[in-house]
């Protein structure tokens, strides 16, 4: 394996498997129900969460987190493990994905790492490395959105990382300093993770992708969002300011949390809140499309296909040393 001084010192070190695609397409139901096929055949397996928000200690309706019901009896790693009120790391994200992967192979598990954050699957897939950041640019590029504008720094990184203009949210300020920062500092993409020169952390890697049907997709999406709201997402938002959701720079801003903010604000009527957690949530699969259909090394598959679990055990299967 490319990186055999992180890895286990067994005779034969399970394969990492990867399952991902948009939100909304079943990654969880998938993983789960092939992780149970792969022990009815006698091989152990669990999942590691690579769903950024679903990190966050509180954020269940919001994320689609799986409930204890919905996890099949299969081990899930990664979730609840940050307070709301943190900043998100994907550097740190990477570190405790890693080595939580490494564990699992240690001990003949095969890890099962599920979600659609494109970046915080990356990290962990492929050799991802983040580079610290330089106060003076950064404050810099501050300066330059708020005298040059959103879009004129969007042109900027579209023209040095077409990727990276895709996957990130325009509006995400933060999100789009960071890119620039990167790529002034390294001279690199932000999003080379995908590149197809890019190195993989591990060898024997098997990644599944989940595709839906746009129209069906997006009634799903908007199904989910209005079903939210019923299971009392701004209620969960709201007990979630007590514990730093307002402090919180990744998750008050997360889809469907700020919207909520804005219900129990005011600002928002439920109505409004719910169409704009719409839009920004079939924007986002659009990006998350975006981001996986760069990486030709995902097997696809139809989440609807009634072999689906068959197909993808016999994947994994032929990863198995």
């Amino acid at each position: 394996m490319s990186s055999a001084a992180n890895l286990p010192e067994v005779a034969h070190v399970p394969p990492l498997v990867a399952v991902v695609g948009a939100t909304g397409t079943g990654k969880t139901g998938c993983a789960v129900r092939l992780a149970q096929r792969l022990e009815a055949h006698g091989l152990s397996a669990e999942i590691v969460n690579a769903d950024a928000m679903q990190l966050y200690r509180g954020m269940d309706i919001g994320t689609a987190k799986a409930t204890e019901g919905e996890r099949g009896g299969i081990e899930h790693h990664l979730l609840d493990v940050w307070e709301v009120s943190r900043e998100a790391s994907v550097a740190d994200y990477q570190a405790m994905a890693r080595a939580k992967i490494v564990e699992l192979q240690a001990r003949g598990t095969i890890p099962i790492l599920v979600g659609g954050s494109g970046l915080y699957v990356s990290s962990v897939l492929y050799e991802f490395e983040f580079p610290g950041t330089d106060p003076a640019l950064r404050d810099e590029l501050e300066k330059r959105l708020e005298s040059e504008g959103r879009e004129a720094l969007v042109r900027e990184l579209a023209t040095h990382d077409p990727l990276a203009a895709v996957a990130i949210d325009s509006r995400n300020s933060r999100r789009l300093i960071r890119a620039l920062e990167v790529v002034t500092l390294t001279g690199k993409p932000f999003g080379a993770g995908l590149d197809a020169e890019r190195r993989r952390w591990q060898d024997g890697v098997v990644i599944i992708g989940l595709h839906t049907d746009r129209e069906l997709l997006v009634e799903r999406l908007d199904q989910r969002v209005e079903q939210m709201w019923k299971d009392g997402l701004v209620d969960e938002a709201r007990g979630l300011i007590a514990h730093g959701l307002r402090e919180g720079v990744t998750a008050s801003r997360a889809i469907g949390y700020q919207q909520a903010l804005a219900v129990i604000d005011g600002e928002s009527s439920d109505a409004e809140a719910q169409e704009s957690t719409q839009a920004l949530t079939r924007r986002y699969a659009r990006r998350q499309v975006s981001w996986f259909r760069r990486d030709e090394s995902i097997t696809w598959f139809d989440s609807d296909d009634a072999a689906l679990i068959d197909s993808a055990s016999a994947l994994v299967a032929g990863e198995r040393p």
